[in-house]
């Protein structure tokens, strides 16, 4: 019996150098496994797997541009070369899959300087080990009882970006096809997107035009080191807060990132401010994505409790978004794209040492 055709499997030209092979991207979720920003045994293993699982593209965790802009000391980190010589086995084998490697880049600003999660979160000091002094659009503290960070001077800022450029360099060269801009989640760069955090009085806060110009600054100088890659930004859609970021002037960002040359906007939300009130629910975030879809020219890729082969179908049919990001369900399930296109009765290549399993596990 012929299978049956799904959206979800149909491949998607993002440029002309990379296309997707299917709809299905791994979203960037941080391992918290590295030492002095290195890649080691457990990335190899984590990423490799999810490769041979069917994903078209990793979008490897947030990958600190500097030793500060980690959000704790177990981060990833892309600001020397040892690193970078690291990332070549990484994604090499992520090739050798039919996958596309891709790496965000991240400063965490006010939030940086954590401990794991394991460990509680909650900010080290930067007189304490493991703990540095952290920067942000303002004096503005996250959490009541962390240090407050210091409000960028405009040099320091050019410095920032300076970071942003040679980290993607390194990555180019480390053979990553996808550079994603880490703007969301109340990292550095939504520190000065959200009104609620950015109270600067210069060119870099105040008026919409400003409190963008920073990301803009970062885009100009990655895009000047870009040849063939793609070029992302994942931003939070809206703050949930009153005040805050919006999803107006998120498409109104989406179209001059666009007019520089972003290909694709990752749309997630939230994460700027403790007093976000967030709806969770099945598909929360997608909204954000469509709107987006309609009323700009980027390509969108949609985030939020997407966990079913149907619902993501649905997503994708209605032409909601151009492609899923999928998270938590990777975590627990590194084969997910497998499972999706068997629920759907789709044919896909399997890798040839598994073919055998690939029947009904019924059938004798």
């Amino acid at each position: 019996m012929e299978k049956k055709k799904s959206i979800v499997f149909t491949s998607i030209k993002i440029k002309e150098s990379v296309t997707l092979k299917n709809r299905i991207v791994m979203s960037p979720m941080c391992q918290y496994q590295a030492t002095d920003g290195e890649p080691n045994a457990w990335h190899y293993i984590h990423y490799t797997s999810r490769a041979v699982g069917g994903v078209a593209a990793i979008i490897q965790e947030a990958t600190a541009i500097s030793p500060e802009g980690r959000i704790s000391n177990g981060d990833l980190g892309i600001w020397n070369k040892r690193q970078m010589k690291r990332y070549k086995k990484l994604t090499a084998a992520i090739k050798n899959h039919q996958c596309i490697p891709g790496i965000q880049l991240a400063h965490a600003g006010r939030k940086a300087s954590t401990e794991v999660p394991w460990l509680g979160r909650t900010q080290i000091a930067p007189t304490e080990q493991y703990g540095w002094e952290t920067v942000s659009s303002s004096t503005l503290r996250f959490n009541p009882d962390d240090t407050p960070p210091k409000s960028l001077s405009i040099d320091a800022m050019k410095e920032v970006v300076k970071d942003f450029k040679k980290a993607a360099k390194r990555a180019v060269k480390a053979g990553y096809e996808i550079i994603e801009l880490h703007a969301a989640h109340g990292y550095l760069i939504h520190q000065f997107l959200s009104p609620l955090i950015n109270r600067r009085k210069d060119d870099y806060g105040g008026s919409f035009e400003n409190r963008i110009r920073f990301l803009c600054e970062i885009v100009t100088e990655v895009k000047s080191v870009l040849t063939t890659q793609s070029l992302w930004v994942r931003l939070s859609a809206t703050d949930w807060a009153k005040g805050g970021w919006t999803t107006e002037e998120s498409i109104l960002l989406a179209n001059v990132l666009c007019e520089m040359g972003v290909d694709v906007m990752d749309v997630s939300s939230g994460a700027a401010v403790l007093n976000q009130k967030i709806v969770v629910e099945k598909n929360y975030q997608v909204g954000f994505a469509t709107q987006i879809k309609q009323q700009s020219q980027l390509l969108v890729g949609a985030v939020g409790l997407l966990f079913e082969s149907e619902q993501i179908e649905k997503v994708l049919d209605a032409k909601q978004a151009d492609f899923v990001l999928i998270g938590r369900e990777l975590l627990r399930d590194p084969y997910f794209p497998l499972r999706v296109a068997n629920d759907l009765d789709v044919e896909v290549p399997w890798p040839i040492s598994y073919e055998r399993a690939k029947v009904n596990r019924f059938v004798k």
